[in-house]
């Protein structure tokens, strides 16, 4: 058997019942960080062997370890914190699991995601799990479009070195929704702080940022309309800063939830009368 183990983000106390007798009658411990995992072991006095599984040796790991499965030991995958596979290693090993016949179950518990949407105090019947967004600007900007038309709330996490770039960007693309920032759920320093993008963006340029981040975000909800007067002049702000018509029908359908093909005619419209 293959066990799926969630272990505390935070406070050890987090930890199920079933999740330390998992861990005390499984034959080996797969985790992301053995020294991290050694900690909640030591807490509870659980001597079973650990053995590392993390990004870097999962693919080659993951046979290893199926191999043991086969030969009739039990396993149980661990993550530093959390929920294994959320945002952590863990696919290739139960995937290749599954595809032997070897029995995988969950041993649900703790998550970062649904921890900060239990206490976000946003809609939370339907939301959309994002994790870790791209470390390039470019690439962030792009993604949070994808997900800008989108009326379910928003989950994503975020390293600390990148929160007050990426609450301007979130800011910058999805307009200013009220969203929630928590920081070190469950740990010591817990912290949430509600307000729009715009203020949490100003809140973090100011106080700076340490720790683990999990930022909830309004999903987009209905939309005013937009005057004629404010859509051609975004659409002239844009082909003045070298956008193509193409480029700019794409962008500006997107942002204000337009026909693309209605958009590009205003462009070639206002294109035509722009100054050469």
């Amino acid at each position: 058997m293959l066990y799926v183990v969630a272990t505390p983000i935070g406070n050890l106390e987090d930890i199920t019942l079933r999740a330390l007798r998992v861990l005390r009658e499984v034959d080996l411990i797969a985790a992301e960080d053995t020294r991290h995992t050694r900690k909640l072991l030591s807490r509870y006095e659980i001597g079973t062997p650990v053995t590392s599984y993390h990004e870097g040796n999962e693919r080659t790991k993951a046979g290893v370890l199926t191999r043991r499965l086969e030969a009739g030991e039990d396993i149980a995958l661990v993550s530093d914190a959390g929920t294994p596979t959320i945002s952590d290693p863990g696919y290739h090993l139960i995937r290749a699991a599954a595809e032997l016949g070897v029995a995988v179950t969950p041993v649900p518990g703790v998550s970062a995601a649904t921890a900060a949407l239990s206490v976000c105090g946003l809609a939370t019947d339907r939301f959309v799990f994002q994790g870790f967004l791209p470390a390039r600007q470019g690439r962030r900007r792009e993604v949070l479009r994808e997900l800008g038309d989108d009326d379910r709330t928003l989950v994503l996490y975020e390293a600390p070195h990148r929160i007050r770039e990426a609450l301007r960007d979130m800011h910058d693309v999805l307009g200013d929704r009220e969203a929630v920032v928590g920081r070190e759920l469950t740990k010591v320093h817990e912290e949430l702080s509600r307000g729009t993008l715009s203020e949490l963006a100003e809140r973090f340029d100011e106080e700076g940022a340490k720790g683990e981040f999990v930022v909830v975000i309004a999903g987009r909800g209905e939309r005013p309309p937009v005057s004629e007067e404010v859509l051609r002049a975004e659409i002239g702000r844009l082909l003045e800063a070298g956008g193509t018509a193409n480029e700019v029908a794409k962008l500006v359908a997107r942002t204000f939830s337009l026909a693309k093909r209605d958009v590009y005619k205003r462009v070639l419209e206002v294109a035509k009368r722009s100054p050469q």
